[in-house]
């Protein structure tokens, strides 16, 4: 087992996390991962279901790591994975205000939270990229802004501002 700790410094990294747990396949996928490398293969048989899509979401949040299985002779080698990550250390303070915003990003699917998205992308893609800047033309909160853009498969946080992020 994995004995690292991940620190969470940011309340708005909770919404990944939140996100990736809500669902019982990601949970069942990390869980079976947690003892053990193993490839895709070997986890669609355990589990007798699709993970892929719960592959990407646990590498996507940085709770997978993967590397190279050699295979025997005449075989291709496998990607196999394993978990980052065994605790989750949270070291932040925020407002309860800001906390119940980050938990109704990770835990709903409400319309309002695409079109917020949607106009933090565009206003990136115009060169308004700082958390600042976005905060007072989307009139949201910087902490609301960084917990869609951790949502958002297109918006990347680095540091104070915000990126597209690279397909």
């Amino acid at each position: 087992m994995n004995n690292r700790t991940r620190i969470v410094n940011d309340p708005a990294d909770l919404v990944p996390l939140l996100r990736v747990f809500k669902s019982d396949a990601h949970k069942k996928v990390f869980s079976s991962l947690l003892n053990g490398w193993r490839t895709e293969d070997e986890l669609r048989e355990m589990l007798q279901e699709d993970i892929y899509y719960s592959l990407d979401m646990l590498q996507r949040t940085g709770l997978v790591e993967t590397k190279w299985r050699m295979p025997e002779q005449g075989n291709t080698p496998q990607i196999e994975y394993h978990t980052s990550y065994s605790k989750l250390r949270a070291d932040f303070q925020c407002s309860i205000s800001d906390i119940c915003d980050l938990i109704r990003i990770a835990i709903t699917d409400d319309e309002m939270l695409r079109d917020v998205a949607d106009a933090m992308e565009f206003e990136v893609r115009n060169g308004n990229s700082s958390v600042q800047n976005l905060s007072r033309t989307l009139n949201q909160s910087p902490t609301f802004l960084r917990g869609i853009a951790k949502r958002s498969q297109n918006l990347l946080v680095k540091g104070h501002r915000f990126e597209l992020a690279k397909r």
